[in-house]
């Protein structure tokens, strides 16, 4: 399974790191020229190829949105069809539109196959994964199936939260977000927030 990682930030080159440890091949993308991000993928994520978006989506199995929320809007909507799409941005501050992030993204990026995940923990701790529980949330079963794979083998421990709209669950504002939480501590706010 090939992953793009868009974003050369501070999350994507740590996702990366975690993929190509977990034997994924690795394309990173940052919004400009390739050549820009050479120096700071061979630093941050030896391994992975710089590239463009456009041809790191293009190649993908599964895409790992990790850039900016205000730069969301500059991404084609259309190489994204068919595609697995991870959404681990976050909108700062929290948003207060009636739509969770990854619905606007699900809604601008027809065809794709959202899942909201890894928006939740912070990049420093995100290495080594070390079993953490981390939340996922989509409306696709063949979707969630190939994110719960790929969070496993990146070392976390994946659990469901519900479709893409419980992803808000994860946003900035809840009592999941940022917090080192349980398996169990998860599926009990859930249980907690559908009752």
């Amino acid at each position: 399974m090939k992953i793009a990682v868009l974003g050369a930030g501070h999350v994507g080159p740590v996702i990366a790191r975690l993929a190509l440890a977990a034997g994924y091949e690795v394309a990173i993308a940052g919004s400009g020229d390739p050549s820009r991000i050479e120096m700071i993928t061979d630093f941050l994520a030896p391994g992975a190829v710089a590239t463009s978006a456009a041809d790191a989506v293009a190649d993908a199995d599964l895409v790992v949105l990790a850039i900016p929320w205000h730069r969301f809007g500059s991404v084609d909507p259309a190489t994204f069809a068919g595609k697995v799409v991870i959404d681990s941005m976050n909108h700062w501050p929290p948003a207060e539109a009636p739509l969770g992030t990854s619905e606007e993204v699900a809604a601008r990026l027809v065809g794709a196959h959202v899942v909201k995940t890894l928006n939740h923990v912070a990049y420093q701790d995100m290495e080594p994964a070390d079993g953490g529980a981390v939340g996922y949330a989509g409306d696709s079963p063949a979707a969630l199936g190939a994110v719960a794979d790929f969070l496993a083998r990146l070392g976390f421990d994946p659990v469901p939260v519900g479709p893409l709209a419980a992803g808000r669950l994860l946003e900035p504002g809840s009592p999941l977000f940022g917090v080192a939480a349980t398996r169990q501590e998860f599926e009990n706010f859930v249980k907690e927030q559908q009752s």
